[in-house]
């Protein structure tokens, strides 16, 4: 913590000559506070703190806050950052803020509001009873839906997903789907390599996922069958709900599916993303693995004030099953696939196991495609009710550029804002006003934020600083925290944090920012070198190299036979090949008699991955290794 409050009192005197203010009287305030109140004055109150002054740039005029004491009509600390952004006398906002002081207040409040530390039992035991709220919100909701919703519902899920649902429900009906088993942690229990020997199947899997067709690499092997336990609805393993660190404050909830649920999503995850890249509209209004549309479309909305930025709260744990149903209620073969890979129920930490009437938490490989398209309807439902008309498809087109969806990120027109949340929280979502953002000209999505077509963002810290070089997570982050701070134009802090670093890991070069050595990125020298490849002659640096070997994991017989052919399978997917073997898990034209997959662990990408069965999984911990590396 001491090192914490050291590096608080960096940034707070560097922004403070930025932006011609003193920070002695804050940093006296921080120190006495942090002794008295803990951490969580730097990981709770301050981003409270942080969050309230978001909102009161937004609406044009500051509040008050319980935490802090007011000097005139602002908080007395910080007071000479927010005396440059608001009157003192009025706390209207001045028409010329200083953006140095946004920036720096959002900086010194906001900075440790992310520290992935574990919450104390007393606040894991309220997010778990939070999720059981949810559910219980989610259960009303659902009473509380009238037959004309749920029509207007499927109405305009029709007119945004027809075209992608009619491809979805066709290769379901022939099969044409190719699953995957992921890295992470099932509710079973079994390891990475052991998925591929997965043995328990479901009664509503198997109606639409046969288990010869996805357990097994082909018909040869179908006496294997009689060791498969086809399980009852009601005797199928619930999800487990576990959290994880995400702040102080509160962890982030997840749902571990059971591995058969899993690796059945997983293929009609790559079913709708087939679909979904041939859709001409799709794309322009809901993202998957890029942010920077939201970000350009917030930072223009910060300019114009044509688009608002709306955040959920509890997204994924508040989209009704009810309206998922709703939704592909015209594709028959689609929706018993969907339906078949939903998890009912839910085991839950000192509670037991409930019966789930959300459609899925996030673990699920569907959830955010799901709650991606159930947001995107809602939001044309309400823009549809501002405009008291009956939206068509060219209308729909009308949007792009000022709607967009990114999970629980929400871009909308600022025209039909109000409409749009009500509509929001009429079907069940909650909208987060704290960080939401609308009137003014501050906007924040996907992890940027803008003031008047500025970016503001900020650099968070997400691990405690180092002590030894053992510390090998806590040397990666901080790393990464100092180029961050150097690349923002936070200078002498970075110059303190090398300081720090230089007596941890002794060898701390600099390099450019993409070498894969642990190093320092600078704008007076592209990059260091101590010597030249003996063989190769290009400059190398002496330095450390993050290391992550995944576990032993062995994997022989029929499971390497069929993890091989996934794989080879998953090469034509990428590459969209179209091979004589239709994209299904069991290449029944692949000759068994050839046992060569026996000897042979090679990639089926061309790539040298020989060790894919004899280790796999994510690695239980980060290494650093010293070497020469490239700078």
């Amino acid at each position: 913590m001491k090192s914490l409050m050291s590096l608080w009192s960096s940034v707070a005197e560097e922004s403070a000559t930025r932006c011609r203010t003193s920070a002695t009287l804050d940093i006296n305030t921080v120190k006495r506070r942090v002794k008295h109140e803990g951490l969580s004055f730097l990981t709770i109150t301050l981003p409270d703190l942080g969050k309230a002054t978001q909102k009161w740039i937004d609406q044009g005029w500051a509040g008050t806050h319980p935490s802090f004491e007011k000097d005139g009509s602002l908080p007395r600390f910080l007071g000479g950052y927010l005396s440059r952004v608001f009157d003192r006398n009025s706390g209207t906002l001045l028409d010329e803020p200083c953006i140095d002081s946004i920036i720096a207040i959002r900086q010194l409040t906001l900075m440790f509001g992310k520290l992935l530390f574990p919450c104390s039992p007393a606040r894991e035991r309220a997010a778990m009873r939070n999720y059981v709220k949810c559910e219980q919100d989610v259960r009303q909701v659902d009473k509380d839906l009238t037959q004309e919703d749920l029509d207007e519902f499927r109405s305009m899920s029709d007119l945004l997903f027809r075209e992608l649902f009619t491809r979805m429900d066709y290769d379901v009906y022939y099969g044409r789907m190719l699953p995957k088993h992921g890295p992470g942690s099932v509710a079973d229990g079994l390891t990475s390599n052991g998925k591929y020997r997965l043995r328990t199947w479901t009664r509503r899997l198997e109606e639409v996922f046969p288990s010869y067709e996805y357990l097994i690499p082909n018909l040869h092997f179908r006496a294997e069958l009689d060791e498969v336990s086809i399980l009852e609805p009601d005797a199928e393993l619930p999800v487990k709900i576990v959290s994880v660190p995400k702040t102080l404050k509160t962890p982030r909830i997840i749902a571990v599916e059971p591995a058969c649920m899993q690796f059945a999503q997983q293929a009609l995850l790559r079913c709708f993303l087939g679909a979904y890249d041939r859709d001409e509209l799709l794309p322009r209004l809901i993202g998957f693995d890029d942010q920077s549309p939201n970000q350009e479309l917030a930072r223009l909305g910060s300019v114009n004030n044509r688009t608002a930025t709306l955040d959920l709260s509890d997204a994924s744990d508040r989209v009704s099953n009810q309206l998922v149903r709703a939704m592909l209620s015209h594709w028959p073969h689609l929706d018993k696939a969907v339906d078949a890979t939903r998890s009912r129920r839910a085991d839950i930490q000192d509670i037991g196991v409930i019966r789930l009437s959300k459609y899925a938490s996030m673990g699920s490989a569907l959830c955010f495609p799901v709650e991606a398209m159930v947001f995107l309807t809602m939001i044309f439902i309400g823009i549809q009710r501002s405009l008291n008309v009956t939206i068509t498809r060219k209308d729909l087109k009308s949007f792009v550029g000022s709607v967009r969806v990114y999970g629980d990120d929400l871009i909308v027109p600022v025209d039909h804002v109000l409409s749009i949340v009500q509509t929001l929280e009429h079907f069940g979502a909650r909208v987060g006003l704290d960080k939401s953002f609308w009137t003014g000209k501050f906007r924040e999505s996907c992890g940027r934020e803008y003031f008047n077509g500025t970016d503001v963002s900020l650099v968070r810290v997400r691990q405690a600083l180092p002590d030894t070089i053992a510390d090998a997570s806590e040397v990666i982050s901080t790393v990464s925290l100092r180029n961050q701070l150097y690349t923002a134009g936070y200078w002498d802090t970075a110059s303190w944090l090398d300081e720090k670093l230089v007596k941890v890991m002794k060898h701390f070069p600099i390099v450019s920012p993409t070498s894969s050595v642990l190093g320092r990125v600078s704008y007076s020298v592209d990059y260091q070198i101590d010597r030249m490849h003996p063989s190769l002659h290009s400059p190398q640096v002496r330095g450390y190299v993050v290391k992550a070997k995944a576990p032993s994991d062995k994997l022989g017989d029929t499971g390497a036979l069929h993890k091989c052919l996934l794989r080879m399978e998953m090469r034509d997917f990428l590459r969209g090949a179209e091979s004589n073997l239709s994209l299904v898990p069991c290449p029944r034209a692949i000759s068994t008699s050839d046992e060569s997959w026996k000897s042979s662990s090679r990639s089926p990408t061309g790539s040298q991955d020989e060790e894919h069965l004899e280790r796999s999984g994510r690695p239980k911990r980060v290494d650093i290794r010293l070497g020469w590396s490239s700078p």
